[in-house]
């Protein structure tokens, strides 16, 4: 299912090879970014596609993938490098990374995605945890990247949920 072999995939041990801080915030996240793929693994093309929730029609595989991917380029290279936001978004459609998923093969958003993140894992380490990012988030507030660390770890795990749930609904598989 494409090169998910930037960083050999270990899920079934979300224990840290150290216990220093920066190794357990980076293991957990790479365990939900980990636990993305194997929802996705081994799902057709149309399933990919395939929104069958009524209330959110953008809730597809592929759109979870793709807004997973541009959540964690926002984060990183808008909030806390401060780069200027050339993410697919518009105010007119700020949901347009769920939306145009839907035209770009599973295989190659969950590519995009490994790369993407083998990228930040070698930003992270670059950085010191407490470390400011330079734009602020909506209360003011400049987060450090341990915070970017927690909050991509909750937002990854949440929308893992989701996945969970659309892949029971389209072909019946379940598991971790």
């Amino acid at each position: 299912m494409g090169s998910w072999t930037l960083r050999a995939m270990n899920r079934t041990e979300d224990t840290p090879p150290a216990w220093d801080e920066r190794t357990q915030l980076t293991t957990f996240l790479d365990y939900a970014r980990d636990t993305v793929r194997a929802k996705c693994e081994g799902v057709s093309a149309e399933h990919a596609r395939t929104a069958l929730l009524p209330g959110s029609p953008l809730m597809t595989l592929s759109g979870v993938v793709s807004h997973l991917r541009w959540v964690e380029y926002h984060w990183f290279q808008v909030t806390f490098l401060g780069e200027d936001d050339q993410g697919p978004w518009t105010e007119e459609d700020p949901d347009r990374e769920m939306r145009i998923a839907v035209d770009v093969p599973l295989p190659r958003l969950l590519d995009e995605y490994a790369e993407q993140s083998a990228r930040y894992r070698e930003l992270v380490a670059e950085h010191s945890l407490d470390e400011r990012a330079r734009r602020t988030v909506r209360d003011g507030l400049h987060v450090d990247l341990r915070w970017i660390l927690l909050h991509l770890t909750e937002e990854t795990a949440r929308h893992n949920g989701h996945l969970d749930i659309l892949r029971e609904l389209l072909d019946g598989t379940t598991g971790d």
